[in-house]
């Protein structure tokens, strides 16, 4: 549910501090403030140093499908420097947020000479794709009482971390039915 990645983290901090401080620059967001909006062009890679963000897409008929939660150590804006193509979401502070920003001619660099930072990149990647389609697949196979109690037990803070209408965003349902399931399953 929320995403970390403790190891890109700690080696991207040992980067900084050795030779590439201008190139890695740290930024702070406030709660509900946009570090990275859906359909803009991306310049540079993002990684949450400490914090805690929501990457959601907002669809045609004007509402939000939450892909996901960010941690301390998640990256982002890394497919839209591969591909050249626009952001597909907005990532958004969910509480106060310090994260790391490395520009893309930096970040290719870091690409092409670095094979720890390649490796680490290359990792997350295929990692995320697993994640999604396990969370997929759980989520088409169970019910929403049974995802609630798996979000739970993976994250016992959800409730008081996570507003509910992003909950339910998450989940795909409303948050008239996420207070019904949460109703059931107190009970």
């Amino acid at each position: 549910m929320i995403r970390v990645n403790q190891e890109l983290l700690n080696y991207l901090i040992r980067l900084k501090d050795s030779g590439y401080q201008d190139s890695i620059t740290e930024h702070t967001a406030g709660i509900g403030e946009k570090m990275l909006h859906q359909r803009t062009y991306i310049h540079s890679l993002y990684v949450i140093k400490e914090g805690l963000a929501k990457c959601f897409l907002t669809l045609d008929n004007g509402n939000d499908f939450i892909q996901e939660f960010f941690g301390a150590g998640e990256v982002f804006g890394e497919i839209e420097l591969i591909t050249g193509d626009i952001s597909f979401c907005t990532i958004e502070a969910i509480i106060p947020t310090t994260y790391y920003q490395i520009p893309k001619a930096a970040f290719h660099q870091l690409l092409k000479d670095d094979a720890v930072f390649n490796t680490l990149l290359l990792r997350l990647l295929a990692t995320n794709i697993r994640y999604a389609a396990l969370r997929h697949s759980y989520n088409q196979t169970h019910n929403l009482e049974e995802s609630l109690n798996r979000l739970k037990k993976e994250f016992p803070e959800l409730l008081q971390k996570i507003s509910k209408k992003d909950i339910a965003n998450y989940l795909g349902i409303s948050t008239r039915s996420l207070n019904r399931v949460l109703k059931e399953v107190s009970k």
